[in-house]
């Protein structure tokens, strides 16, 4: 399972120490017009060593691009491109090679494969995500010659949540602060909290809020394609993603459906709803409105606190997790959920069932 998509199809490969990671894109339409620098700048919003809340690995994350493209357009061949490992340490897993490290894949795939890359999680690191970013960069330039815009954000991070609502943030302040929140004073809050854990050698989660604007209505399928379905299983293949909702989500288990329901109406002529609830979505097809929905990722899993675990023979043992790693994956994981949001709706929208 290292394909994603039908119509866009992506397929990516290498691990967290390996060589390089890279991906191949099939389906991608010819004569696209591919930004090189949008391309990279999404990569950097994803990057390692960005800020000092986040993991010190020092990557430039430079994509090479190897097939697929010709002075600067899509020929509709398959695209291929790589991203170096420049600044892999794999000695900081010597001394827990033999060891289950607690929350992580290391004991579940050992279980399913037999054997399993100990450096840095290899296959199942968030830092395949890099792959995914720079394959979501340019579904993310098929759907804006639709009209079609992504901006998640950070939206919590421990108790600490934005009060604004969705319909009246401002996008161009998400990237305005380290912690990718678009209400200064909450994020600000957020980044002493992030440096405290980081301190303390532990580790805190969040939820990365998505609005989707542009999608006209019709988009997503009945039944086993639904829209929300389809979102979520791109999502829930993050590392570290333990929840998906949309729209009011969970929060609406209190309303009544007098309350929670989006009732239409006419504005300008044409059939909006008056509250926006759904989320964008009803019966599984897009409705017209934004589609927005909620991401929530748990805390890192590698932290320095000691913590009780056993190895591959079965013995009791005390781990110190060492190493660089990301004390909240939070700030980092908003482009790649763009990404995974990007290629989903790609991918739909190609294959001529919206």
């Amino acid at each position: 399972m290292n394909t994603f998509g039908r119509n866009f199809r992506f397929t990516s490969f290498g691990e967290s120490h390996g060589a390089v990671l890279g991906g191949i894109i099939d389906g991608c339409p010819a004569g696209l017009t591919v930004d090189f620098d949008f391309v990279q700048r999404e990569l950097a919003r994803r990057r390692p060593a960005q800020s000092a809340i986040t993991t010190q690995r020092a990557e430039k994350d430079k994509v090479t691009f190897l097939s697929g493209i010709f002075e600067g357009k899509t020929t509709g061949a398959p695209i291929g491109f790589i991203i170096e490992n420049n600044d892999a340490q794999s000695a900081d897993y010597e001394e827990i090679k033999n060891i289950f490290r607690p929350s992580h894949a290391d004991f579940t795939w050992y279980k399913k494969y037999g054997m399993r890359d100990f450096r840095g999680g290899g296959r199942s690191s968030a830092r395949e995500t890099a792959a995914r970013v720079t394959a979501g960069a340019l579904a993310k330039i098929i759907l804006a010659e639709k009209g079609i815009a992504i901006n998640a954000f950070t939206s919590q991070i421990g108790t600490y949540k934005i009060s604004i609502p969705i319909e009246t943030i401002d996008f161009a302040e998400t990237e305005t602060n380290d912690v990718r929140c678009p209400q200064p004073d909450v994020a600000a809050k957020m980044i002493d909290y992030i440096k405290q854990l980081k301190e303390e050698g532990d580790s805190i989660g969040g939820v990365v809020t998505c609005a989707v604007s542009g999608l006209c209505a019709g988009t997503g399928e009945p039944v086993f394609g639904k829209l929300q379905a389809r979102l979520a299983a791109a999502m829930m293949s993050i590392p570290a993603a333990h929840g998906f909702d949309y729209g009011i989500g969970f929060e609406g288990v209190t309303l009544k459906g007098s309350q929670q329901n989006d009732e239409f109406v006419l504005k300008n002529g044409k059939t909006v709803t008056a509250t926006n609830n759904s989320g964008g979505i009803q019966g599984g097809i897009s409705n017209g409105m934004s589609v927005y929905f909620r991401v929530l990722f748990k805390p890192a899993s590698s932290i320095a606190c000691p913590q009780q675990t056993v190895d591959i023979h079965g013995q009791a043992q005390t781990i110190n997790i060492a190493g660089r790693h990301d004390p909240c994956v939070v700030p980092r994981a908003v482009p790649v959920v763009e990404a995974m949001a990007a290629m989903t709706l790609a991918d739909m929208i190609l294959g001529g069932r919206k």
